[in-house]
């Protein structure tokens, strides 16, 4: 579904606020995360959706180029066209047929003042009574040779004039083919302009998620509430109400909730720029009895049809790692919808429930202290609870189990430190989030 596509973002931009609040953790304030989607994986540690986004930024890139390149095309042919300009091949041939036309046009005129010359010499030659009949003879074998030259310039002429103009029609040619091809490239461009927008809608889409019309909206709220503490080590069972607060009934209701160790100043964030994750979350409710993962996938807690006015309760186990560090922690959530007319949204509040992760029980026994006048007794903290699929209702039902969640804060909080914190932790992994959930989008659309 296109809502697990853009939830993550929602979540991050839910709490833009909150963040304000990181000035009072100084230790916390000078980390800067680098948002998922613009970070290179490290090798052997290759990212499917790094991969696609760095494609899709290559087909924007590779669509401008062309589009580019078809337009640089047109304008110069454009040009060409105006000032009759042609290829080198062609040109030289035609300034080549036009200087043989000329040279032949010169050698014809010469040829025929040569024979007009011989023809008045011949003449003359036959009208002196004193010539010689060898002197007649000569005047008349120049009159014939020169009459050969011209007729050989004649021929030289015409052959020249043939040559221009098919060097002339090879221009003409040549011109048509590049009127035509600025026709071509006209609709070439159009389809290009076409193909980047394409590839800029698509870059646009994975980068947003692709459904803008999904609003942040009050359509599905959530509550979340569990224990104080939670012993590393151990697992501990938080209750998450979703609730439909519209007057209509929302096809397909879903919440998507984490969990975070938060940084109490020392621990470290990780080379990511992301919290180090102590902490596993699962999920249990009407229609899903076993306990089901919430997985760095994001994985959405699917709870179906859910009635006008209706609410559904589920269960998350928080398993803490035994080498979390003691600190603040916290669980966070969010709800979303789509009914099959289009229409979707995501919570414009998110909800969090706050911990105190206390350390890792230890088997090994510690020597009592020798008692002292001012020692006392500290008094043992209980067990956090565990359990399975209990108190749940039918998904879009009601339930009468108490849920005393509440949402996020956006003001001061009499922690700002773990406000902060909290708020921080839910940016960076949901911005974190933000693309690993895309790796659902070929199965929610199957």
């Amino acid at each position: 579904m296109k809502i697990r596509r853009i939830l993550a973002t929602a979540v991050a931009a839910a709490v833009t606020t909150p963040v304000v609040f990181l000035s009072a953790a100084p230790a916390f304030a000078d980390t800067k995360p680098t948002p998922a989607s613009t970070q290179k994986p490290a090798a052997g540690d290759e990212d499917p959706d790094f991969d696609e986004y760095e494609k899709l930024i290559a087909a924007v890139a590779k669509a401008e180029e062309k589009l580019e390149a078809l337009k640089a095309e047109r304008l110069a042919l454009l040009e060409d066209l105006r000032d009759k300009k042609v290829s080198e091949a062609v040109q030289k041939e035609l300034d080549a047929a036009q200087k043989a036309v000329e040279d032949a046009k010169t050698a014809q005129t010469a040829a025929e003042t040569a024979l007009t010359a011989a023809k008045d010499a011949l003449a003359k030659v036959e009208a002196d009574p004193a010539a010689t009949p060898e002197q007649k003879t000569a005047a008349a074998e120049a009159v014939t040779a020169a009459e050969a030259k011209a007729a050989e310039a004649v021929t030289a002429k015409a052959a020249a004039d043939a040559r221009l103009a098919k060097a002339a029609t090879a221009r003409d040619d040549e011109l048509v083919a590049m009127s035509t091809r600025t026709g071509v490239l006209k609709e070439q461009i159009a389809v290009a302009e076409k193909e980047l927008a394409a590839a800029e809608k698509a870059l646009e889409d994975f980068e947003t998620g692709g459904f803008g019309d999904c609003e942040e909206d009050g359509a599905v709220t959530v509550a979340l509430s569990g224990p104080k503490t939670v012993t590393a080590g151990t697992s501990a069972v938080f209750s998450l109400r979703i609730t439909n607060t519209t007057d209509r009934t929302l096809d397909q209701v879903q919440a998507y909730a984490d969990a975070a160790a938060l940084p109490d100043g020392e621990e470290p964030i990780d080379e990511d720029g992301f919290f180090k994750r102590y902490i596993s979350v699962e999920w249990t409710g009407a229609g899903n009895p076993h306990w089901s993962p919430i997985g760095e996938d994001f994985d959405a807690i699917e709870v179906g049809e859910l009635v006008k006015g209706g609410h559904a309760d589920v269960k998350l186990r928080l398993t803490v790692d035994a080498k979390t560090p003691v600190g603040p922690g916290v669980a966070f959530a969010v709800g979303a919808y789509e009914n099959n007319d289009e229409t979707c949204g995501i919570g414009e509040d998110y909800a969090h429930a706050e911990f105190d992760i206390l350390a890792a029980k230890t088997d090994k026994p510690k020597p009592e202290p020798k008692p002292t006048p001012s020692e006392t007794t500290a008094t043992p903290t209980p067990a956090p609870s565990t359990g399975g699929n209990n108190n749940t209702t039918q998904q879009g039902g009601s339930s009468n189990t108490p849920v005393n969640g509440s949402l996020a804060a956006t003001g001061a909080n009499e922690n700002l430190t773990r406000l902060g914190f909290a708020a921080a932790a839910t940016v960076a992994l949901g911005a974190g989030a933000m693309v690993i959930a895309r790796r659902r989008k070929a199965g929610t659309q199957a």
